[in-house]
This record gives C-alpha cells, sequence and structure tokens, in this order.
C-alpha cells in the first residue's frame, strides 16, 4: 500500500525534489534519477511485479528495476531526485486524481507501492508515426508520484464533452476520465510541408491535463541540426516531408 510523503520542490527551471523520510520509510524511484541521500538512507532495487511488471516498465520508458531508498536510521532523513532535462517537475496525489496517464518516460519518482503501467493509444497505426502519442505510463495508487516536463508546465481543466488538439509531444500527463485519441492532421499539403508532423492527440474532458512548452523530442532535433547533421534525426517531427527526404537519400 502506498503512504503520503513529505517533499519539498527546489529550483525553477532545473528542479529537484527533496523527501523527507520517517524511520523505516521507504521512497521508489525511476532508476538514476537519485541525486543525493542523507547518511540514514540505503539503496536498493527491486523487481517489483515481477518480470511481467519490469517488461511493461520497460516498454513504458523505465527501468526493468526499481530503485528503493529506505530509511534505515533512527531521524528524519532526506533524499534527492532530479530531472534528466530541463523543465518541471509535476506532483501528482493520485489519491486524489485517481490514476494518471503520462508521456513516456515521465515518472520521475513516487511513494513506495505506486505502480507503473504501461497504456496505448487506440490506433495502432498510429504508433508507427504518432511518436510519443503511441506508449503512455499509467500511474496508480494512493501515494504521491512526481514527472517531470521540458520547459514550463501548463496545467488545463476541460470541463465534460470539451476537447483540445495536442501536439503529441507536448503532452505530459490526464486524469483517466480524460479521453484521449490520435488524430491526423487534415490536408495534404499539411502533411506534408506543415512541419508539425503526421499525427496529434485530441482530449476530450472531463479531467485535468497537463502540458509542456519544451518536448526533449523537440530540443533534440535543433541540437542534432545545430550539430551540422542535417534533417536526418526529424522524420518524427517533420511528418512527411522528412520521411520522404530520408527515403530519397537511401536511408
Amino acid at each position: 500500500m502506498a503512504h503520503q510523503i513529505d517533499y519539498n520542490l527546489v529550483g525553477d527551471d532545473m528542479q529537484a525534489v527533496f523527501i523527507t523520510l520517517d524511520p523505516g520509510e521507504t521512497v521508489q524511484a525511476e532508476s538514476g534519477a537519485m541525486m543525493y541521500m542523507e547518511n540514514g538512507i540505503e539503496a536498493s532495487t527491486d523487481l517489483a511485479g515481477g518480470i511481467f511488471g519490469g517488461v511493461k516498465r520497460l516498454v513504458s520508458g523505465e527501468s526493468l528495476f526499481m530503485a528503493l531508498f529506505t530509511n534505515n536510521g533512527n531521524a528524519r532523513q532526506k533524499v534527492a531526485f532530479a530531472a534528466p532535462y530541463p523543465g518541471k517537475i509535476i506532483p501528482l496525489n493520485l489519491a486524489e486524481t485517481g490514476p494518471m496517464i503520462c508521456q513516456r518516460d515521465a515518472y520521475l519518482c513516487s511513494a513506495y507501492g505506486i505502480k507503473i503501467d504501461v497504456a496505448f493509444t487506440r490506433r495502432l497505426g498510429a504508433g508507427f508515426f504518432g511518436g510519443e502519442g503511441f506508449i503512455l505510463q499509467k500511474l496508480t495508487g494512493d501515494g504521491y508520484a512526481f514527472v517531470h516536463a521540458g520547459g514550463t508546465v501548463i496545467k488545463h481543466e476541460l470541463k465534460a464533452g470539451e476537447n483540445i488538439n495536442v501536439d503529441t509531444g507536448c503532452l505530459v500527463a490526464f486524469q483517466q476520465p480524460v479521453d484521449y485519441d490520435i488524430k491526423m492532421v487534415s490536408g495534404i499539403k499539411t502533411a506534408l510541408f506543415g512541419g508539425e508532423g503526421l499525427f496529434y492527440a485530441r482530449l476530450t474532458g472531463p479531467g485535468t491535463v497537463y502540458l509542456q512548452t519544451l518536448p526533449f523530442s523537440r530540443m533534440a532535433d535543433r541540437v542534432i541540426r545545430a550539430a551540422g547533421f542535417g534533417s536526418k534525426g526529424e522524420v518524427k517531427r517533420g511528418g512527411m516531408g522528412g520521411l520522404l527526404g530520408n527515403l530519397l537519400d537511401g536511408d
């Protein structure tokens, strides 16, 4: 069973979350997310959910094993976790929000017992071109979970029946009642030369949606271009134009 935890977010654009553990209390995290821990805390690994649970985490963008941090001391101790790229950390109280569907790789850490599962989009065909929107994470439990996002985070409340269309890379997380689907952009001209990809995510309320202004994939594309590797890494962002370019190059 998951437990509530005492936490503090530090920083602005490159945040870390500091979690204070009572004696005997444990927190779980994505492998490699730990920044530092105080002396009384012991780190270990756990194949939560068995091999099947580990494989599902791998598919959803996380590690096979979960990293566990337990306070074995006699006083309260701190452990800190940092996101892998610039942005914000979003605290999600699953006891209040219910299950949350998150972008692949979004999970950072959580109260012990939070379950990380894999969720697929409705359209299997969209997975080959839809980028980040194809495979999603599902977080369930009754404690806090922390997910990270690139750039600035925008919280959007959808009313019943209200919908928005979102770039698949800009979607961070949403409540399970929100209806999620992958749609293809309209018009062959837009698909070929619009530069926004072939698909977008359509979200229909009711529920809370979290968006990010700087998806990691977008930042990586800019870095690749600036490094002089041309447009070969732009298939996902450049839509059919990038795909045709690679085919003409023989890739």
